[in-house]
């Protein structure tokens, strides 16, 4: 899960994280949990494609509700 977060800059970690967080505050779920690291994989995966800072948190619940 971490060695996702190092091909990212610092920037784009926050951008993540933040996302991670609120989805994972949103569903109850703990972000050291197998739902929050399948979150952060989906979110560097979301940013790696140039999703927005502004549409990652959408796009990530579409991704992630779908499953």
């Amino acid at each position: 899960m971490l060695l996702s977060l190092i091909s990212l800059d610092d920037d784009d970690i926050t951008i993540v994280t933040d996302a991670v967080r609120k989805w994972c505050c949103e569903k109850k779920l703990d972000i050291d949990s197998i739902e929050g690291h399948r979150a952060i994989t989906v979110a560097v995966d979301l940013v790696q494609m140039s999703t927005g800072r502004d549409r990652l948190f959408s796009e990530l619940s579409k991704q992630l509700d779908d499953r």
